[in-house]
């Protein structure tokens, strides 16, 4: 087991970095976790959490908190875009948490981001954290690793583990695979007062309006105060980089044959902050001698699953269970880590690809969705999600 003299060392204080740093420490073990950022912070509005990671917040010992500020919705709703009708709905009741355990829930990023943050800062003799620490050099060199910072700082653990997110230098050190894939989607987001929302559409649901190469989200957050949107549209435009303006009048122009209640919707917001969705294609390894990947530095995905932050915080548990049986083998521990873990996240990358396909969809082929979708039981319903959402143990 690692000794406080050589943590783990983790960079990226994101959602994946803190959530590893707290599943290390639920197991004893120490770490350090190396942010380039001169403060901790997460951009983005909201997310949604699957009962699979429910299930990772309960091993955390984290559920109680994160209750405080998730919202539950009464449901999963999928309307038409451009006619309006709805397609289908699928009530998060008791049946579901029958099905599946733990329920389903919405939350600001920033609020997930900050119940795991303060869980980490009530364990100071096990985990540290710092600042304005930007990784400029890893040196693996077998019995352990050294990171070296822009300030001039040198770190010096036992195995380091990159959280670093979608663009990571630690996988162009260790996989060295290039840029990720630009999917010509673009994605705005934005929250919303739930006052300035039309009062006919301030529904206690997470709803999807399903257009042809569009589709807007819209859910409540921070107890309901607040609704997020989320607008995605096909696009040729694009640059790299995140939380970027965007242009309004192309967002409108994208929208512009949707039904009355999604206009109005995106009439409400005057400022869009734009994504522009990249992925990669599924790998095997991601791991090699004292350095693996942890969330979307290891498989970044798309988002139509919803399931990034979720993958991550699955990824961190895992991990850290392999490491608390490894009796001080991290080589052998993230290979097996990444053995359990890529098959799933494999999965879950493909699968949101084609969802992607499924919400964007166009003449006979949207007929269709809706048809199917709209024919589907809930018993269906429950058995399509059963892979995701009830997955098999991880991190036991």
């Amino acid at each position: 087991m690692a000794t406080k003299a050589k943590p783990f060392l983790i960079i990226g204080g994101g959602i994946g970095g803190f959530a590893c740093a707290l599943a290390l420490a639920r197991k004893g073990m120490h770490s350090t976790v190396l942010e380039q950022a001169p403060e901790f912070g997460e951009i983005g509005a909201g997310l949604q959490l699957g009962p699979n990671v429910f299930r990772m917040f309960a091993k955390l010992g984290i559920t109680e908190e994160v209750n405080k500020y998730a919202v539950f919705p009464k449901g999963l709703m999928m309307r038409d875009c451009i006619t309006g009708e709805e397609v289908t709905t699928l009530p998060l009741n008791e049946a579901f948490l029958k099905r599946f355990t733990y329920p389903y829930g919405v939350i600001h990023r920033a609020d997930l981001h900050r119940v795991l943050m303060e869980e980490c800062r009530k364990l100071p003799a096990l985990i540290t954290l710092l600042n304005g620490a930007k990784a400029t050099d890893i040196d693996d060199h077998g019995g352990g690793v050294t990171v070296r910072t822009e300030d001039g700082g040198s770190h010096e653990g036992a195995a380091l583990i990159g959280a670093d997110g979608l663009w990571s230098g630690v996988r162009a050190k260790i996989v060295g695979d290039g840029k990720p894939n630009v999917s010509g989607h673009i994605t705005y987001r934005a929250v919303l007062k739930t006052s300035d929302v039309p009062e006919d559409l301030r529904w206690q649901m997470m709803v999807i309006w399903a257009g042809e190469k569009t589709h807007l989200v819209q859910y409540p957050v921070r107890g309901g105060d607040m609704f997020n949107l989320v607008a995605t549209f096909h696009s040729s435009k694009f640059s790299e980089g995140w939380d970027a303006f965007g242009d309004a009048a192309e967002l409108h122009e994208r929208f512009a044959g949707a039904c009355p209640q999604v206009r109005a919707l995106l009439g409400k917001i005057e400022s869009w902050r734009m994504w522009v969705l990249c992925d990669r294609p599924p790998i095997r390894d991601w791991s090699k001698g004292n350095i693996t990947l942890l969330g979307d530095a290891a498989h970044p995905m798309l988002q139509y699953l919803a399931q990034g932050a979720n993958m991550a915080i699955e990824d961190a548990v895992c991990l850290a269970s392999k490491l608390a049986k490894a009796d001080g083998d991290w080589p052998a521990a993230f290979l097996a880590y990444q053995k359990e873990r890529y098959i799933r996240t494999a999965r879950v990358q493909l699968t949101a690809k084609l969802y992607g396909e499924v919400y964007h969809a166009s003449g006979a082929t949207r007929d269709l969705r809706n048809a199917v979708l709209g024919e589907r039981t809930q018993e269906q319903a429950f058995d399509s999600m059963a892979w995701l959402y009830d997955p098999p143990p991880i991190g036991d």
